[in-house]
């Protein structure tokens, strides 16, 4: 039976188990807005930038 050289390291046995193969984006409902986005990402929602429900950036409040 063959028996590996060398130990494969942490590092390199997870980036083989990456989850690049998902067929689907995993998207998420923003619980203030109720607009579906991308999970872990902020959107933009009626000159908002949200992120985890809480407004980040709002374009009103720059443009004055």
């Amino acid at each position: 039976m063959a028996h590996p050289k060398r130990k494969t390291s942490k590092t390199r046995r997870d980036k083989r188990r990456t989850h690049y193969k998902a067929e689907m984006p995993t998207v998420a409902t923003c619980s203030t807005t109720g607009e579906v986005h991308l999970s872990h990402r902020a959107h933009w929602s009626e000159g908002k930038l949200y992120y985890r429900g809480k407004v980040v950036v709002d374009k009103s409040e720059i443009a004055e």
